[in-house]
Protein backbone atom coordinates (compact mmCIF):
# COMPACT_ATOMS: atom_id res chain seq x y z
CA UNK A 1 0.00 0.00 0.00
CA UNK A 2 1.33 3.33 -0.97
CA UNK A 3 2.51 5.08 2.15
CA UNK A 4 0.30 8.06 1.63
CA UNK A 5 -2.84 6.29 0.94
CA UNK A 6 -5.46 7.12 3.72
CA UNK A 7 -5.78 4.77 6.54
CA UNK A 8 -9.51 5.08 6.21
CA UNK A 9 -9.76 2.74 3.13
CA UNK A 10 -8.09 -0.65 5.41
CA UNK A 11 -10.76 -2.37 6.66
CA UNK A 12 -12.05 -1.90 10.66
CA UNK A 13 -12.76 -4.10 13.30
CA UNK A 14 -15.45 -2.84 14.99
CA UNK A 15 -14.64 -2.83 19.02
CA UNK A 16 -16.63 -1.08 21.55
CA UNK A 17 -14.54 0.99 23.69
CA UNK A 18 -15.18 4.21 25.77
CA UNK A 19 -14.74 7.49 23.83
CA UNK A 20 -11.48 9.01 23.94
CA UNK A 21 -11.87 12.73 24.46
CA UNK A 22 -8.71 15.00 23.37
CA UNK A 23 -8.09 18.33 24.73
CA UNK A 24 -9.28 20.79 21.64
CA UNK A 25 -5.67 22.51 22.14
CA UNK A 26 -4.67 19.56 21.11
CA UNK A 27 -6.24 19.05 17.82
CA UNK A 28 -5.95 22.01 17.03
CA UNK A 29 -2.47 22.12 17.61
CA UNK A 30 -2.12 19.17 14.76
CA UNK A 31 -4.14 21.33 12.39
CA UNK A 32 -1.90 24.60 12.81
CA UNK A 33 1.21 25.79 11.05
CA UNK A 34 4.36 25.54 13.78
CA UNK A 35 4.16 29.26 14.14
CA UNK A 36 0.99 29.72 15.21
CA UNK A 37 1.97 26.80 17.68
CA UNK A 38 4.34 28.24 19.89
CA UNK A 39 2.28 31.20 20.23
CA UNK A 40 -0.39 28.79 21.48
CA UNK A 41 2.30 27.39 24.03
CA UNK A 42 3.59 30.96 24.90
CA UNK A 43 -0.28 31.10 25.85
CA UNK A 44 -0.27 28.62 27.86
CA UNK A 45 3.05 28.74 29.77
CA UNK A 46 1.39 32.40 30.78
CA UNK A 47 3.69 34.59 28.64
CA UNK A 48 0.92 35.91 26.26
CA UNK A 49 2.23 39.09 26.43
CA UNK A 50 5.99 38.68 25.57
CA UNK A 51 7.18 39.99 22.11
CA UNK A 52 8.08 36.98 20.34
CA UNK A 53 12.19 37.92 19.96
CA UNK A 54 15.41 36.58 19.14
CA UNK A 55 17.15 35.85 21.71
CA UNK A 56 21.10 36.80 21.41
CA UNK A 57 23.83 34.79 23.09
CA UNK A 58 26.48 36.71 24.70
CA UNK A 59 29.64 34.84 24.87
CA UNK A 60 31.68 36.50 27.80
CA UNK A 61 35.13 35.88 29.79
CA UNK A 62 34.78 36.75 33.64
CA UNK A 63 36.27 36.33 36.80
CA UNK A 64 34.95 36.47 39.79
CA UNK A 65 31.72 39.36 38.90
CA UNK A 66 30.31 36.05 37.19
CA UNK A 67 28.82 35.50 40.82
CA UNK A 68 26.27 37.90 39.11
CA UNK A 69 25.77 36.62 35.41
CA UNK A 70 25.35 32.91 36.85
CA UNK A 71 22.56 34.23 39.42
CA UNK A 72 19.02 32.27 38.65
CA UNK A 73 17.10 35.40 39.23
CA UNK A 74 19.46 37.62 36.50
CA UNK A 75 19.52 35.33 33.94
CA UNK A 76 15.83 35.31 33.77
CA UNK A 77 15.89 39.25 33.96
CA UNK A 78 18.11 38.92 31.01
CA UNK A 79 16.32 36.54 29.23
CA UNK A 80 13.42 38.46 29.43
CA UNK A 81 15.36 41.66 27.42
CA UNK A 82 16.50 38.83 24.91
CA UNK A 83 19.69 38.39 26.15
CA UNK A 84 21.76 35.03 27.09
CA UNK A 85 25.43 35.22 28.92
CA UNK A 86 27.41 32.34 28.20
CA UNK A 87 30.93 33.03 30.08
CA UNK A 88 34.03 31.16 30.08
CA UNK A 89 35.52 31.44 33.10
CA UNK A 90 39.20 32.73 34.09
CA UNK A 91 41.12 34.67 36.12
CA UNK A 92 41.39 39.05 35.65
CA UNK A 93 44.77 38.79 34.59
CA UNK A 94 44.21 35.87 32.34
CA UNK A 95 41.27 37.71 30.84
CA UNK A 96 43.80 40.42 29.93
CA UNK A 97 46.37 38.03 28.01
CA UNK A 98 44.24 36.35 25.59
CA UNK A 99 42.49 36.50 22.71
CA UNK A 100 38.97 38.41 22.66
CA UNK A 101 38.00 36.87 18.78
CA UNK A 102 34.84 35.29 18.72
CA UNK A 103 33.80 37.12 22.37
CA UNK A 104 31.06 40.62 22.92
CA UNK A 105 32.24 41.21 26.42
CA UNK A 106 35.28 40.38 28.71
CA UNK A 107 34.52 41.51 32.51
CA UNK A 108 37.90 40.95 34.62
CA UNK A 109 36.86 41.92 38.54
CA UNK A 110 39.12 45.33 38.31
CA UNK A 111 40.00 48.24 36.85
CA UNK A 112 44.03 47.56 35.83
CA UNK A 113 42.83 44.74 33.95
CA UNK A 114 40.02 46.75 31.92
CA UNK A 115 42.12 49.70 31.42
CA UNK A 116 45.13 47.40 29.74
CA UNK A 117 42.89 45.83 27.45
CA UNK A 118 41.17 49.18 26.65
CA UNK A 119 44.34 50.88 25.99
CA UNK A 120 45.89 48.00 24.00
CA UNK A 121 42.39 47.52 22.07
CA UNK A 122 42.36 51.16 21.37
CA UNK A 123 45.91 50.89 19.78
CA UNK A 124 45.26 48.38 17.21
CA UNK A 125 42.03 51.10 16.17
CA UNK A 126 39.18 48.68 17.49
CA UNK A 127 38.15 50.51 21.04
CA UNK A 128 35.94 49.36 23.61
CA UNK A 129 33.01 50.73 25.40
CA UNK A 130 33.05 50.40 29.23
CA UNK A 131 30.57 50.20 31.77
CA UNK A 132 31.03 50.00 35.50
CA UNK A 133 27.47 48.78 37.02
CA UNK A 134 28.69 47.96 40.69
CA UNK A 135 31.46 48.16 42.38
CA UNK A 136 32.35 45.46 45.76
CA UNK A 137 35.78 46.24 48.00
CA UNK A 138 38.54 44.04 48.64
CA UNK A 139 38.26 42.69 52.10
CA UNK A 140 39.48 39.79 54.35
CA UNK A 141 37.38 37.72 55.43
CA UNK A 142 37.81 35.79 58.57
CA UNK A 143 36.85 33.63 61.45
CA UNK A 144 35.64 35.16 65.03
CA UNK A 145 38.23 33.86 66.90
CA UNK A 146 41.04 34.83 64.93
CA UNK A 147 39.31 38.56 64.66
CA UNK A 148 39.42 38.43 68.41
CA UNK A 149 42.60 37.29 68.89
CA UNK A 150 43.74 40.51 65.89
CA UNK A 151 41.80 42.42 68.83
CA UNK A 152 43.47 41.69 71.61
CA UNK A 153 46.64 42.04 70.05
CA UNK A 154 45.63 45.56 69.10
CA UNK A 155 45.94 44.95 65.45
CA UNK A 156 42.49 45.31 64.82
CA UNK A 157 39.01 47.15 66.07
CA UNK A 158 35.78 45.69 66.49
CA UNK A 159 32.66 47.50 64.62
CA UNK A 160 29.67 48.37 67.14
CA UNK A 161 26.90 46.05 66.42
CA UNK A 162 24.27 46.77 68.93
CA UNK A 163 22.33 44.02 68.00
CA UNK A 164 24.97 41.22 68.82
CA UNK A 165 28.10 40.27 68.70
CA UNK A 166 30.58 42.30 66.20
CA UNK A 167 30.23 40.77 62.40
CA UNK A 168 32.55 43.77 61.11
CA UNK A 169 36.27 44.76 62.39
CA UNK A 170 38.77 47.59 61.01
CA UNK A 171 42.23 46.06 60.71
CA UNK A 172 45.20 48.30 60.87
CA UNK A 173 47.23 47.35 58.17
CA UNK A 174 50.54 48.44 58.98
CA UNK A 175 50.69 46.27 62.18
CA UNK A 176 48.90 43.90 60.75
CA UNK A 177 51.83 43.84 57.70
CA UNK A 178 54.65 44.18 60.63
CA UNK A 179 53.37 40.88 62.06
CA UNK A 180 53.95 39.09 58.91
CA UNK A 181 57.50 40.60 58.11
CA UNK A 182 58.35 39.19 62.07
CA UNK A 183 57.63 35.70 61.23
CA UNK A 184 54.69 36.20 64.02
CA UNK A 185 52.66 32.70 64.00
CA UNK A 186 48.75 32.93 65.54
CA UNK A 187 50.51 31.07 68.52
CA UNK A 188 52.24 33.62 69.53
CA UNK A 189 49.16 36.36 70.08
CA UNK A 190 47.24 33.60 71.92
CA UNK A 191 44.91 31.96 69.51
CA UNK A 192 44.37 29.03 72.09
CA UNK A 193 42.74 31.53 74.16
CA UNK A 194 40.10 31.68 71.39
CA UNK A 195 40.06 27.76 71.76
CA UNK A 196 41.65 27.11 68.50
CA UNK A 197 45.51 25.77 68.21
CA UNK A 198 47.37 27.15 65.00
CA UNK A 199 50.66 27.69 64.86
CA UNK A 200 51.01 28.89 61.64
CA UNK A 201 51.93 31.94 60.07
CA UNK A 202 49.83 34.85 60.50
CA UNK A 203 49.11 36.10 56.96
CA UNK A 204 46.43 36.55 54.32
CA UNK A 205 46.16 34.28 51.54
CA UNK A 206 45.06 35.10 48.03
CA UNK A 207 44.01 33.29 44.72
CA UNK A 208 46.75 32.87 42.18
CA UNK A 209 48.57 36.60 42.06
CA UNK A 210 49.68 35.85 38.31
CA UNK A 211 45.65 35.31 37.43
CA UNK A 212 44.02 37.46 39.90
CA UNK A 213 42.80 40.88 40.24
CA UNK A 214 42.16 40.46 44.10
CA UNK A 215 45.20 39.12 44.51
CA UNK A 216 47.06 41.67 42.50
CA UNK A 217 44.79 44.31 44.09
CA UNK A 218 46.10 43.18 47.53
CA UNK A 219 49.51 42.71 46.20
CA UNK A 220 49.57 46.47 45.65
CA UNK A 221 47.90 47.42 48.83
CA UNK A 222 50.78 45.55 50.72
CA UNK A 223 53.16 47.43 48.34
CA UNK A 224 51.64 50.73 49.55
CA UNK A 225 51.64 49.99 53.64
CA UNK A 226 55.09 48.47 52.90
CA UNK A 227 56.42 51.56 51.14
CA UNK A 228 55.24 54.26 54.03
CA UNK A 229 52.02 54.24 52.03
CA UNK A 230 52.99 55.37 48.89
CA UNK A 231 52.63 53.66 45.80
CA UNK A 232 55.82 53.10 44.19
CA UNK A 233 56.54 55.08 41.09
CA UNK A 234 59.61 54.44 39.15
CA UNK A 235 61.14 50.90 37.87
CA UNK A 236 63.58 50.90 40.74
CA UNK A 237 61.44 51.50 43.51
CA UNK A 238 58.87 48.78 42.30
CA UNK A 239 61.80 46.30 42.00
CA UNK A 240 62.86 46.64 45.64
CA UNK A 241 59.55 46.71 47.16
CA UNK A 242 57.92 43.26 45.27
CA UNK A 243 61.36 41.55 46.68
CA UNK A 244 60.48 43.21 50.06
CA UNK A 245 57.38 41.62 50.06
CA UNK A 246 57.12 38.46 48.25
CA UNK A 247 58.05 36.23 51.45
CA UNK A 248 54.80 37.97 52.50
CA UNK A 249 52.61 37.09 49.79
CA UNK A 250 54.55 33.64 49.00
CA UNK A 251 54.47 32.04 51.60
CA UNK A 252 50.89 31.01 52.03
CA UNK A 253 51.44 27.72 49.76
CA UNK A 254 49.75 26.68 46.81
CA UNK A 255 46.83 29.66 46.26
CA UNK A 256 43.57 28.22 45.22
CA UNK A 257 41.75 29.52 42.26
CA UNK A 258 39.06 30.68 44.28
CA UNK A 259 39.65 31.99 47.84
CA UNK A 260 35.78 32.66 48.23
CA UNK A 261 34.86 28.96 48.36
CA UNK A 262 37.76 28.08 50.20
CA UNK A 263 36.74 30.24 52.60
CA UNK A 264 32.78 29.18 53.03
CA UNK A 265 33.16 25.38 53.26
CA UNK A 266 33.14 23.68 56.17
CA UNK A 267 36.54 23.42 56.55
CA UNK A 268 37.91 27.00 55.38
CA UNK A 269 39.23 28.14 59.08
CA UNK A 270 41.28 25.00 58.87
CA UNK A 271 42.60 25.74 55.39
CA UNK A 272 43.16 29.45 55.37
CA UNK A 273 42.12 31.40 58.69
CA UNK A 274 42.08 34.73 56.69
CA UNK A 275 41.07 34.89 52.82
CA UNK A 276 41.30 38.04 50.63
CA UNK A 277 37.95 37.66 48.64
CA UNK A 278 35.50 40.72 47.93
CA UNK A 279 33.04 42.26 50.12
CA UNK A 280 30.18 41.19 47.80
CA UNK A 281 30.71 37.39 48.20
CA UNK A 282 30.96 37.88 51.85
CA UNK A 283 27.87 39.44 51.62
CA UNK A 284 25.59 37.46 50.01
CA UNK A 285 26.56 34.76 51.91
CA UNK A 286 25.05 36.82 55.07
CA UNK A 287 21.71 36.97 53.10
CA UNK A 288 21.56 33.60 51.74
CA UNK A 289 22.49 32.20 55.21
CA UNK A 290 20.01 35.13 56.50
CA UNK A 291 17.39 33.47 54.36
CA UNK A 292 17.88 29.67 54.81
CA UNK A 293 19.01 29.67 58.95
CA UNK A 294 16.70 32.85 59.98
CA UNK A 295 20.01 34.30 61.19
CA UNK A 296 23.51 35.63 59.84
CA UNK A 297 26.41 33.40 59.98
CA UNK A 298 27.81 34.23 62.85
CA UNK A 299 31.22 33.17 63.09
CA UNK A 300 31.89 34.34 59.83
CA UNK A 301 33.43 37.83 60.04
CA UNK A 302 35.40 40.55 58.46
CA UNK A 303 37.98 42.58 58.45
CA UNK A 304 38.13 45.91 56.60
CA UNK A 305 41.94 46.91 56.08
CA UNK A 306 42.42 50.46 57.75
CA UNK A 307 44.08 51.30 54.01
CA UNK A 308 41.80 50.48 51.59
CA UNK A 309 40.79 50.08 48.44
CA UNK A 310 38.01 49.97 46.23
CA UNK A 311 37.60 48.03 42.77
CA UNK A 312 35.86 49.41 40.06
CA UNK A 313 34.98 46.25 37.79
CA UNK A 314 34.42 47.19 34.04
CA UNK A 315 32.40 45.44 31.60
CA UNK A 316 34.44 45.75 28.38
CA UNK A 317 32.29 45.77 25.86
CA UNK A 318 33.77 44.47 22.21
CA UNK A 319 30.80 44.44 19.89
CA UNK A 320 27.27 45.96 19.44
CA UNK A 321 25.60 43.36 21.56
CA UNK A 322 27.96 43.74 24.38
CA UNK A 323 27.34 47.42 24.47
CA UNK A 324 23.45 46.57 24.63
CA UNK A 325 23.89 44.19 27.51
CA UNK A 326 26.79 47.06 29.22
CA UNK A 327 23.91 49.43 29.26
CA UNK A 328 21.23 46.66 30.42
CA UNK A 329 22.98 45.77 33.35
CA UNK A 330 24.12 49.43 34.15
CA UNK A 331 20.61 50.97 33.67
CA UNK A 332 18.10 48.40 34.43
CA UNK A 333 16.51 48.92 37.95
CA UNK A 334 15.25 45.58 38.07
CA UNK A 335 19.06 44.35 37.34
CA UNK A 336 20.32 46.87 39.79
CA UNK A 337 18.31 46.17 42.54
CA UNK A 338 19.31 42.30 41.85
CA UNK A 339 23.09 43.13 41.98
CA UNK A 340 22.04 44.99 45.46
CA UNK A 341 20.72 41.31 46.71
CA UNK A 342 23.43 39.84 45.77
CA UNK A 343 26.02 41.65 48.15
CA UNK A 344 26.87 44.18 45.12
CA UNK A 345 26.89 48.16 45.97
CA UNK A 346 25.45 48.77 42.48
CA UNK A 347 25.82 52.18 40.94
CA UNK A 348 23.22 54.99 40.27
CA UNK A 349 22.11 54.59 36.40
CA UNK A 350 21.99 58.56 36.15
CA UNK A 351 24.21 59.55 38.49
CA UNK A 352 27.08 56.83 38.08
CA UNK A 353 27.58 57.13 42.14
CA UNK A 354 27.20 54.01 44.27
CA UNK A 355 23.77 53.65 45.97
CA UNK A 356 25.29 52.51 49.46
CA UNK A 357 22.33 54.14 51.03
CA UNK A 358 20.39 51.81 49.55
CA UNK A 359 22.55 48.89 50.25
CA UNK A 360 22.05 50.04 53.71
CA UNK A 361 18.61 49.64 53.90
CA UNK A 362 18.47 46.45 52.50
CA UNK A 363 20.61 44.70 54.89
CA UNK A 364 18.86 46.39 58.06
CA UNK A 365 15.45 45.37 56.19
CA UNK A 366 16.48 41.68 56.33
CA UNK A 367 18.37 42.01 60.15
CA UNK A 368 21.84 41.93 59.20
CA UNK A 369 24.84 44.20 60.36
CA UNK A 370 25.77 47.23 57.87
CA UNK A 371 29.34 47.46 57.78
CA UNK A 372 30.99 51.10 58.37
CA UNK A 373 33.62 52.47 56.77
CA UNK A 374 35.71 55.21 58.53
CA UNK A 375 36.26 58.75 56.85
CA UNK A 376 40.24 58.67 58.17
CA UNK A 377 40.85 55.28 56.68
CA UNK A 378 43.49 55.81 54.26
CA UNK A 379 42.38 55.22 50.40
CA UNK A 380 45.29 53.25 48.93
CA UNK A 381 47.32 53.84 45.15
CA UNK A 382 47.95 51.30 43.02
CA UNK A 383 51.22 51.94 41.24
CA UNK A 384 51.27 52.82 37.83
CA UNK A 385 49.48 49.79 35.73
CA UNK A 386 53.55 48.30 34.03
CA UNK A 387 54.95 48.77 37.13
CA UNK A 388 51.99 46.75 38.88
CA UNK A 389 52.61 44.15 36.15
CA UNK A 390 56.02 44.23 36.72
CA UNK A 391 55.71 43.44 40.59
CA UNK A 392 53.37 40.72 40.11
CA UNK A 393 55.48 38.73 38.01
CA UNK A 394 57.71 39.59 40.19
CA UNK A 395 55.88 38.77 43.47
CA UNK A 396 54.44 35.65 41.52
CA UNK A 397 57.25 34.44 39.36
CA UNK A 398 54.87 34.52 36.59
CA UNK A 399 56.06 33.36 33.14
CA UNK A 400 56.25 36.01 30.76
CA UNK A 401 52.90 35.85 28.01
CA UNK A 402 51.96 37.88 24.89
CA UNK A 403 51.27 41.00 25.02
CA UNK A 404 52.63 41.67 28.06
CA UNK A 405 53.40 45.30 30.04
CA UNK A 406 56.80 45.81 30.03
Amino acid sequence: MPANRPASDEPRLAVTRPPRVRPRRSVLALALPVPIVGLILLMATGNLLLPLRQVVTIEAKMASKRDFFQDPEVERLLMKHGFRVHITSMGSREIANQDFEGYDVVFPSGQPAADRISRERAGVNRPVLLYRPFVSPIVLATYRSYAEALVDADVAEAQPNPGGRPMYYTLEMTPFVKLTEEGKRWSDIDIDRKGVQNSNKILAQTSDICESNSAGTYLGLVAFVDNDNDAPDDEKEAARVAQEIKPLLVEQGLPSSERAETYLSPDGQSIAPISVIYEHQFLAHQIRHRADKGAPDDERVLLYPSTRFVTEPQLVALTGDGARLGELVSEDPELQHRAMELGFRARNGNSGGTTGDELTEFLTRRHIPVPTTSSNDTRAVLPPLPLLEQMIKTVGDCPDRKGDVQ
